[in-house]
């Protein structure tokens, strides 16, 4: 197990870590929004030889999350073609090679997975790469997954009829792939939502509800991360959301903004009460590598509205696009801008 006494303003990832460009296609990755059926043109290497080539890339994103110094390292997401396809395909009661259609946040018809039964979980889908992680690094690991919300607004329903059924039984399998996770030595687990900021009204009729079903009893702690959607295909963000308190009142002991890119107003912080925030504080819009006082004015704007103890520091999500030199410069100034806060503090 990782030692898990962490400092004060621990950093991590939000998720994702650029692949490698001889592990993917990144023309064809940028050229689509994230993929919700499979996308397996994005691969450069032979079926037989890419369980080979993605844990050598997971090795290489773990040492460079180590090298940049952060507190809580992941796997990168690299086996992933998008945070929400790996998982939310590997479920039953899905006709992956008929998707359906629905309107994406940046209003374009994109295929999805097609509901014609009862979804349910067969098997563990990412049990290995929470072990492969866990044998990899000391450090604190986290895992991530498609929240169930999220998952239901990226579906095409044709079984349930209820859009809140649908939503509980996907969390049914999060829930049990939390567990399997758990016990594969993950020592935090994330869930991704970022269509709770995009259907707000949907989300206060089950969202929370979802999303407590899907951690309900997880022993570690959880975190449900909220965008506006990637740097990559949504430029002009709003500067604050649509759904956010709402979720004092979930489950999860963190929520996770992104918060540089959108110049979000930071007041938004004093909503949370009960929550440990993390906070992006690396604009990924942005090609250019902050400076750590950048990244340490940043941190100190957080400051204003939230105790140190409850921050956790991070980027903005959808790190994965970013070029890998960019990525870890970013990175290294994150760590180092956050060690000059802690100094100070």
């Amino acid at each position: 197990m990782a030692d898990m006494t962490l400092p004060l303003l621990p950093t991590t990832v939000v998720g994702s870590y650029p692949q490698p460009d001889w592990l993917v296609d990144r023309e064809a990755l940028l050229a689509h929004t994230p993929p919700r059926v499979r996308m397996r043109e994005v691969w450069r290497v032979d079926e037989r030889f890419l369980d080979a080539a993605q844990d050598d890339a997971t090795r290489l994103a773990i040492d460079d999350m180590e090298r940049a110094g952060l507190d809580i390292v992941t796997d990168g997401e690299i086996r992933r073609e998008s945070y929400f396809n790996r998982f939310a395909t590997a479920l039953s009661g899905i006709d992956i090679d008929q998707p359906g259609f629905v309107e994406s946040r940046s209003g374009k018809q994109v295929p999805v997975p097609r509901v014609v039964g009862k979804v349910q979980r067969l098997r563990p889908v990412e049990q290995r790469d929470a072990a492969f992680l866990r044998r990899h690094t000391r450090r604190p690991i986290k895992i991530t997954l498609p929240g169930p919300f999220t998952m239901t607004q990226l579906a095409r329903d044709e079984h349930y009829g209820d859009e809140r059924a649908l939503a509980l039984d996907y969390a049914d399998a999060v829930h049990q792939e939390a567990r399997d996770l758990v016990a594969a030595g993950a020592d935090f687990i994330q869930l991704d939502e970022p269509y709770l900021q995009a259907h707000p009204d949907k989300a206060r009729r089950y969202g929370v509800e979802a999303i407590d079903r899907a951690l309900a009893g997880i022993p570690v702690p959880t975190i449900v991360h909220m965008c506006f959607g990637y740097a990559y295909v949504v430029k002009d963000k709003p500067s604050g959301y649509s759904f956010l308190p709402e979720l004092d009142r979930c489950r999860a002991a963190q929520i996770s903004i992104e918060a540089a890119q959108p110049r979000l107003d930071l007041g938004i912080l004093g909503a949370l009460p009960s929550k440990a925030m993390m906070v992006g504080v690396l604009d990924l819009g942005d090609p250019a590598v902050e400076t750590p006082d950048t990244v340490a004015a940043r941190i100190e704007a957080a400051l204003q509205h939230i105790a140190p103890e409850r921050l956790v520091i991070a980027p903005d999500c959808g790190m994965k696009y970013l070029a890998r030199d960019v990525a870890f410069g970013k990175l290294v100034a994150m760590v180092e801008g956050t060690r000059r806060v802690r100094a100070r503090l």
